[in-house]
């Protein structure tokens, strides 16, 4: 995993394709949200997009994962989508207790 993608297990299925994003930055987010909540994720194409950005809306960066994950994942996504990764907007108080 030296590049952030995780490893390749044969044992899980082939890699397919979750989600695409325009953006680099949004896969990798999801690429993260994903690996902490235990599903195996790959960022593909992002060196492209990033190399040849006018290019970027015809190469969509993509976000695999195992084919016997899918579910899973989707259920990742879901999650990030309806913001439960998300910080909070208000700065952490002073003392470092939090009132919640």
């Amino acid at each position: 995993m030296q590049d952030g993608n995780s490893d390749y297990d044969p044992d899980l299925g082939d890699w397919t394709t979750l989600v695409t994003f325009f953006s680099p930055t949004e896969a990798f987010l999801l690429r993260g949200c994903l690996q902490a909540g235990g599903v195996p994720a790959a960022v593909a194409d992002a060196h492209l997009v990033q190399t040849h950005t006018l290019l970027a809306g015809a190469i969509p960066v993509r976000v695999l994962v195992p084919q016997s994950r899918l579910a899973e994942a989707e259920g990742v996504v879901a999650a990030f989508e309806r913001g439960d990764f998300s910080l909070p907007d208000d700065p952490p108080p002073a003392d470092g207790v939090s009132s919640e």
